[in-house]
């Protein structure tokens, strides 16, 4: 493995980081315990402390790195899966380069790795993006389709490449979420190589690829790219597409952005 370094509101009338909305070390040490052998039928009152020691930890780096510790070391034990499904939703608020090694193994993991992905897409650390465009060869079936959708919502460039390659493969599931990738990411690369795949693709898959043709061209007006945006209407301006995508394929040409 390589080396990488439900959100919650602060409640009325109090502010992140102030004494009255952190636990005392006690009660925190008691839900850690508590966490260790939580299930599916233990109350979840008994985690409350560690709750407010991350609203608190938002605002102090200290504690976040403490408890982001504590909670990527769990994932490493044998405590239930509700546990470390908790964990993940934790992790996912909090997280950062230091808990990415934990949490990659458990992408390939049927049970967690939807908790798992949820946690590093929403990690702003380049480690993050790394450890899921690493972890896509070893993936399969859901487990990889999940990743995908991931990397593409991190609008991610530097996971064109390795998405280009997903287009390519017999299997329909996965070409058709790798385009969708990379429309959201929508740069000039990721658009011509799913121009390059709309002309090749399987008539079955051909109006599902050109809804991403418009995501993306959305994706590149926005960045400025009116030109490329004006390809991909080229490319969708033909009768085989129905009325409505010819109609933003119209819109695109002219140099507006397609209709939402």
């Amino acid at each position: 493995m390589a080396d990488y370094a439900s959100d919650m509101k602060t409640p009325p009338g109090r502010s992140p980081g102030t004494a009255a909305s952190r636990p005392d070390s006690l009660a925190l040490d008691k839900a850690f315990e508590a966490l260790k052998t939580y299930d599916a039928g233990s109350s979840r009152g008994t985690l409350e402390p560690i709750d407010t020691e991350i609203l608190a930890a938002l605002a102090d780096a200290r504690r976040r790195q403490e408890v982001e510790r504590r909670l990527a070391d769990l994932l490493g034990t044998d405590a239930s899966i509700w546990a470390k499904e908790y964990a993940c939703s934790k992790l996912r608020l909090i997280g950062g380069a230091a808990s990415v090694n934990t949490l990659f193994p458990l992408l390939a993991d049927r049970q967690l790795s939807d908790a798992a992905r949820s946690a590093l897409q929403a990690m702003r650390c380049p480690e993050a993006t790394r450890a899921l465009r690493d972890a896509l060869a070893g993936l399969s079936g859901a487990q990889r389709l999940g990743v995908i959708d991931s990397l593409g919502k991190r609008g991610d460039a530097g996971s064109v490449p390795a998405l280009v390659r997903w287009l390519e493969r017999p299997d329909t599931a996965t070409a058709a979420a790798a385009a969708g990738a990379l429309g959201e990411i929508g740069t000039v690369k990721a658009a011509r190589a799913i121009r390059r795949f709309l002309s090749a693709c399987p008539e079955a898959m051909r109006l599902v690829v050109a809804d991403t043709c418009l995501t993306c061209a959305e994706r590149l007006a926005a960045a400025g790219n009116r030109d490329e945006a004006r390809e991909m209407g080229r490319a969708l301006d033909t009768s085989a597409y129905p009325a409505h995508v010819r109609f933003a394929a119209t819109r695109l040409l002219s140099g507006a952005a397609p209709p939402k």
